[in-house]
């Protein structure tokens, strides 16, 4: 549980600023009346109402449905997705944090491809929105939200390249629903999801870092119904809903998140090391991964080849049982 914490705010909303240190922790026309009228034809004040225009409430047009990226209303089982994960500010935050944005796209076009294995590849930005902090800031959360500028940026860079933007919320001690709703301004949109990272979610008394955090399936319902609620009200395609899971105990009692059409739930599972910890770890989280809940494996440049490693390639991915759908690499 390596905490790179960003090197930058990011022009964040929020506790206080990102922190550039690292811990040693292991491992977001009615009508208007004059009064209140009453059973007599009198307003509340006693004045004689005033006969107007009768309101009319027109039925609302239904939503126009719109597509995912690259067609479609449901991500799977027609789409694999690969992206990159991170943000702007320091190479340690991750593949997205440094570099031309738009190279880093076709870094993933190019590598989606090898895992299409009969699939329609679908590149995905990873955009942490909600970064976890070693301090407590102002509010006592321990967590920033980066600006709307930069979640634009993303989007931006992501529609040039007909990808997926998933925004990545590191919660500190807030609630994960709270952070989700905070950026619904972009969840509204047809091509943005989410992404929950529960090592990050501390309780009262913790601090990120020190401890690993964790979530229930009952929280993670609870967001997912939420999501649901927005693809029914918007008219969207799919809403994608990834969970990263390091270690069996990080999710408790899983089942308890329910299935729903509108939310396609993909587990990350987020073993770090060398190809055989990794698949290790992988069948240890992905046993209990709840039915209609889809499998996903995420691999690290530089963690996964210390001390002489290697990163597992494409076809050692694909020969994994479940196949990952979506696939990460920070």
């Amino acid at each position: 549980m390596t905490r790179r914490w960003s090197a930058d705010p990011l022009r964040s909303t929020g506790s206080a600023p990102a922190d550039t240190t690292r811990t040693a922790g292991t491992r977001t026309a009615g009508t208007r009346t004059a009064g209140t009228r009453t059973a007599g034809g009198s307003t509340a004040g006693g004045s004689e109402a005033v006969a107007g225009p009768i309101a009319i409430d027109r039925p609302q047009r239904p939503p126009v449905p719109v597509a995912l990226p690259r067609g479609g209303r449901e991500v799977f089982p027609a789409h694999r997705l690969v992206g990159y994960s991170g943000g702007p500010g320091s190479a340690a935050f991750g593949r997205l944090g440094v570099g031309d944005l738009d190279g880093r796209a076709d870094e993933i076009e190019r590598l989606a491809v090898r895992y299409a294995a009969g699939r329609t590849p679908l590149p995905v930005l990873e955009l942490i929105a909600v970064v976890v902090q070693p301090r407590p800031g102002r509010d006592g959360t321990y967590r920033v939200r980066i600006g709307p500028d930069v979640v634009d940026a993303y989007l931006a860079a992501a529609r040039r390249h007909r990808a997926l933007l998933l925004l990545n919320v590191q919660p500190g001690r807030a609630r994960f629903l709270d952070e989700v709703r905070a950026l619904e301004r972009w969840l509204v949109e047809p091509d943005v999801g989410i992404a929950l990272d529960p090592e990050w979610a501390v309780g009262a008394g913790q601090v990120p870092g020190r401890v690993f955090g964790r979530t229930t399936g009952a929280d993670l319902d609870g967001v997912a119904a939420y999501l649901a609620g927005l693809v029914t009200g918007h008219g969207l395609p799919q809403k994608v809903m990834v969970v990263h899971q390091l270690r069996v105990d990080i999710v408790d009692r899983f089942g308890d998140l329910g299935e729903r059409p509108e939310v396609a739930v993909v587990q990350s599972v987020d073993g770090i090391g060398p190809p055989a910890a990794k698949i290790g770890t992988w069948g240890r989280v992905s046993a209990g991964r709840p039915s209609g809940v889809r499998p996903g494996f995420k691999l690290f440049f530089d963690e996964d080849t210390e001390a002489g490693s290697r990163l597992m390639t494409p076809a050692e991915v694909l020969a994994l049982r479940p196949v990952p759908e979506y696939v990460l690499y920070e």
